[in-house]
């Protein structure tokens, strides 16, 4: 029974539960992934320490280890003297209920050590449907699954990632929510921490809540919120002295000051992703309107062509990986991303060492980026994401790419070698038509045709993957309705449809989606407010595990819990999701600043809905400003280049010259 332990008494040893787990291990399915000792893992001297971090990643360990921004706050803080962080990661239900059975509370993989025992217990959110899987962890670590009925020697549990820039539907189950970029504040929140301990803990938890509070740190307990009757939020106000009425995100500037992870961590067992992946910009400012991550991380902030030159040779020769992930929202829009691909795929040539771009977009791709990053015969993987499939939709969530620019980039790679490339679009965008879907149909047999004529070929493939769009906080579209579940569907099977009836390409294109149920729950966690907290616990106690597996989400689960959970409270499923939100609502997130204007994004969700024609907005890389608000709010600014550099053979790597010029920061964008 969940939340239910074993009455007889457990000795667990005070630094590692794995005397009590090792047994259990063989009777799981891939017990590899429990039992820690990667390469580049750290474990330290507990009493050595007066700072120490439990790190989660609330799904499996094969999705979690990769998670770079896990791997670089674990770097950042074991860095630290007197600072230790181990990592924790969401275990199956196969070992959760030998966990039970045999007292073994939640644990860390570096040391095994319970998760209790750490000072914090920072949660990375990359996708709502976590949630769950966070109160499976408190539960098993035997801890209150309520913030206010956590006493002084339980861990303060901190959530940060893209879902806390709203973490109001989990403000019952965390202490606090770090938003935006986590390398400073980890640090800053860690000398608090030592510093509350040696004054001798003033204050108790609450006292050591208001320091983070002050420091940045969301403390939810700190705000009341109260609801009008219609439903919609009335006030969120500070119920201490002290607490501010709004708070901030954290922005790093300058990433060539910031080089993690140096050590990447080595899986075990299998993994999503086995590569040494280095992010050569962070933010976006393309101003796709549907995307949440590029919103919440402006500004732009390159990395130098140097810099990641140096990264990626100490991570290869850390890690002893042999491909390379250029990561970034959009990397092929680097200032200098040509260069990049043609000195890297200079150095490497000849060894097992390959280059990808998982993120590329269709109008940056070129005939320089094709050839490195085919050179030597290597073909990893192309994906495009025009996100809408005809030119009406494009225009309406921002996406500047024409079918035209979408052919011109497929000629391209065919005609450098690949066979097959897979193109990303969403369905249930706001304004969509059955005829916006069915769009995508033609341009697939498009792309097929394009490539057998470049290439002469019959072998040629295009793989089409549909998301449902999901309204999401602090872009234009949260104010939204999100399109139902119903509709979704009803557009995927006739698009399916379209796509087989013409016999010639049927064969040639690949269709995979998703339903639309699950993002009708995770447009339900990512717009609602503190009270589906009892849903959440609802849908747990019920046996809501990895929301994110096809195989374990259940939407009548959610759906059921949602009814008994708000019944009483004037709102239901549908009035998180399928309701247009109105300029004068107070949104749940709305004393959370992303930097962003809230003005300008109404003006731009009125720009994408206008009956007339949706009005589109430039990359404010290039063009002035558009005052979004995020450069003079949060004091940054965009950091561009080109610097002007190249990177010479590793052979005499570290006497690099400047050429002429060097790195910019570049004031254009600065709103």
């Amino acid at each position: 029974m969940v939340g239910t332990w074993p009455r007889y008494p457990v000795t667990v040893p005070v630094q590692s539960v794995y005397p009590l787990l090792e047994p259990l291990l063989p009777l799981v399915r891939k017990p590899v992934q429990y039992v820690g000792g990667e390469l580049n893992s750290v474990v330290k001297d507990w009493d050595a320490c007066d700072v120490r971090w439990a790190l989660m990643y609330p799904d499996a360990y094969e999705v979690g280890l990769p998670n770079q921004g896990l791997q670089i706050l674990y770097e950042v803080l074991n860095e630290q003297a007197g600072v230790l962080a181990e990592r924790t990661y969401s275990v199956w239900s196969d070992l959760e209920a030998l966990m039970r059975e045999h007292g073994v509370p939640q644990f860390t993989v570096d040391a095994h050590r319970s998760v209790a025992d750490f000072d914090l217990l920072g949660v990375s959110f990359a996708t709502e449907l976590g949630y769950t899987n966070l109160l499976t962890a408190l539960d098993l670590a035997r801890l209150p699954l309520s913030a206010a009925d956590r006493g002084p020697g339980d861990p303060i549990v901190l959530a940060g990632g893209h879902a806390a820039f709203n973490p109001e539907p989990v403000a019952e189950f965390i202490d606090g929510a770090v938003l935006g970029d986590g390398e400073e504040a980890v640090l800053a929140i860690s000398g608090l921490v030592r510093a509350w301990k040696q004054e001798g803990q003033p204050g108790g938890r609450d006292g050591l809540l208001l320091r983070l509070s002050a420091s940045g740190v969301y403390v939810p307990r700190f705000y009341d919120v109260s609801y009008k009757s219609d439903g919609t939020i009335s006030a969120v106000t500070p119920n201490r002295a002290g607490v501010p009425r709004s708070v901030a995100k954290h922005t790093v500037m300058d990433l060539d000051n910031w080089q993690y992870p140096r050590n990447p961590l080595v899986p075990l067992a299998e993994t999503v992703h086995e590569r040494y992946s280095v992010e050569i910009f962070r933010g976006c400012t393309r101003g796709c309107r549907f995307c949440q991550a590029g919103m919440i991380t402006r500004p732009v902030r390159e990395r130098s062509i140097t810099t990641i030159g140096s990264m990626v040779e100490a991570g290869l020769a850390a890690s002893g990986f042999s491909e390379v992930g250029l990561l970034s929202l959009s990397s092929a829009d680097h200032s200098e991303i040509n260069e990049i691909a043609v000195d890297l795929a200079d150095r490497y040539e000849g060894s097992a060492t390959g280059l990808s771009l998982p993120s590329t977009r269709v109008d940056a791709f070129n005939v320089t980026l094709a050839n490195e990053l085919s050179r030597g015969g290597r073909r990893s993987g192309l994906t495009f994401a025009p996100e809408g499939g005809s030119e009406r939709i494009r225009k309406v969530i921002n996406k500047m790419v024409t079918e035209d620019d979408l052919i011109k980039t497929v000629t391209t790679a065919y005609a450098n070698g690949w066979r097959q490339v897979k193109l990303y679009f969403m369905c249930g965008l706001p304004t969509e038509t059955d005829e916006d879907v069915l769009a995508i149909a033609a341009l697939a047999r498009r792309v097929i045709e394009t490539g057998r004529t470049v290439t002469g070929r019959h072998d040629i493939r295009c793989t089409v993957s549909i998301g449902g769009f999901v309204p999401k906080p602090h872009t234009p579209f949260q104010w939204a309705a999100q399109c139902s579940h119903e509709t979704v569907d009803a557009r995927l099977k006739a698009l399916g449809a379209a796509m087989r009836a013409d016999r010639r390409y049927g064969k040639a294109i690949g269709f995979r989606y998703h339903d639309g149920k699950p993002s009708i729950v995770e447009g339900l966690l990512s717009r609602g407010d503190r009270r589906v907290a009892k849903v959440i616990r609802a849908a747990w106690q019920d046996g809501a595990r990895f929301d994110g597996w096809s195989e374990t989400f259940s939407f009548e689960r959610w759906e059921r819990c949602a009814a008994t959970a708000l019944e009483g409270d004037g709102v239901d499923l549908a009035w998180y999701t399928t309701r247009e939100r109105g300029y004068d609502e107070i949104l749940p997130w709305d004393h959370l600043d992303a930097g962003l204007e809230r003005d300008w994004l109404w003006q731009d969700w009125l720009a994408a809905i206008d009956p007339a024609g949706a009005n589109e907005v430039e990359d404010c890389r290039w063009t002035p400003c558009f005052e979004c608000g995020v450069c003079p709010s949060m004091g940054t600014e965009t950091e561009v280049g080109p610097t002007g550099k190249r990177l010479l053979p590793l052979s005499v790597v570290g006497n690099e010259v400047p050429a002429a010029g060097g790195r910019a920061s570049s004031t254009a964008g600065a709103g």
